[in-house]
């Protein structure tokens, strides 16, 4: 059985062909599930024979939502989706004046053990494919009767560490016969792994590559990232002005800021040398506590010095404002809960 969400038309075209079907048929099936109808029997213009072997061969399903959290601004919804084999991962809908955003998995659990993430609590599970990746936009589409206009793979796992799925994944994102949505509303988040930015700079995409860096040195680095002790902050910074040639895209650098850890002065400052002359902006983000992590941010006048530093050195920035606290925001904070409640 093969899940319809895995292919692109054209493959579902091939593949419905294979097994004596008229190719047109795929597009029928196409044009309901842009319409939420996700059941073959409610398909209602394909006839019996092709529905019988739609149900043997393929299956269309989107993860089940098993808990949905809204916060008190009703801005932020946070969701905690099961695949049919019970595992879970969180999506996260954001409502903003320029529309509403989805904050998506790519992997359940994640590998690269950052100290400031909830998800990397347990390790990784294994990877999703294109398909379950699009089931989580598709089914939060549904409950909420929102559509989704901008995308960021910010979720638990590291999408470079899943590139083919996630390269899929926004093929079939993008299409015209799908959800249809731009490349450049879409953010692709890494913690630096060279070689996947490499390669995804050779794609010529237009999406927004955003890097986890959240430390102006390796030594400190290290400490709160183990990728770092693989790609060090100079092989990151060379993989970005590769990618910024190839693509002619800004690059946004996440800075988690952490009470004591990372938010000095001396730190901003380094920053700002670390990035001077490279076409980007830094995401300034107050940490999401972790009580596994005993990470606290710190107070507001902190941050906003931290800004104030990289604005004063010409270093384009912003402060992330405060998203869905009251929700278990952070990754992997309420799958981490509901694990822990269900063992």
């Amino acid at each position: 059985m093969e899940n319809i969400l895995d292919f692109t038309l054209e493959e579902f075209k091939l593949s419905l062909v294979d097994k004596g079907e008229k190719a047109f048929r795929a597009k029928q099936v196409w044009d309901f599930i842009n319409k939420n109808v996700w059941e073959f029997d409610a398909m209602g213009n394909i006839p019996r024979s092709t529905k019988e072997l739609l149900k043997d061969n393929y299956y269309l399903s989107m993860p089940e939502i098993i808990i949905a959290q809204h916060s008190q601004k009703e801005d932020t919804h946070k969701f905690l989706l099961e695949y049919k084999d019970g595992n879970c991962i969180e999506s996260v809908l954001m409502k903003y004046d320029y529309g509403t955003s989805i904050c998506i998995s790519t992997q359940i659990g994640c590998r690269m053990g950052c100290s400031f993430c909830a998800s990397t609590v347990g390790g990784m599970v294994r990877n999703l494919s294109p398909g379950e990746i699009l089931g989580e936009i598709y089914a939060v589409q549904k409950l909420m009767e929102d559509k989704v206009s901008n995308i960021v793979l910010m979720g638990s796992g590291e999408p470079l560490d899943n590139y083919d799925n996630v390269l899929k994944f926004l093929k079939l994102v993008n299409s015209k016969d799908g959800l249809n949505i731009g490349q450049r509303h879409i953010t692709l988040s890494t913690c630096g792994i060279v070689p996947g930015i490499m390669k995804l700079a050779d794609e010529k995409l237009q999406i927004t590559l955003a890097i986890s860096l959240h430390a102006p040195n390796d030594e400190l680095r290290i400490k709160m990232m183990p990728i770092a002790k693989s790609y060090s902050i100079e092989e990151i910074i060379r993989a970005c002005k590769y990618y910024i040639s190839e693509t002619n895209r800004r690059i946004t650098f996440e800075y988690a800021l952490v009470k004591g850890v990372n938010d000095s002065t001396e730190h901003a400052e380094e920053l700002s040398k670390l990035l001077k002359g490279l076409l980007c902006h830094v995401n300034l983000i107050p940490v999401n506590e972790v009580k596994e992590r005993e990470y606290e941010k710190p107070n507001e006048h902190k941050i906003k010095s931290f800004s104030y530093i990289l604005t004063s050195h010409n270093i384009e920035n912003t402060i992330r404002r405060e998203m869905g606290s009251d929700i278990d925001a952070a990754c992997g904070q309420l799958r981490k809960k509901y694990s822990k409640n269900n063992i």
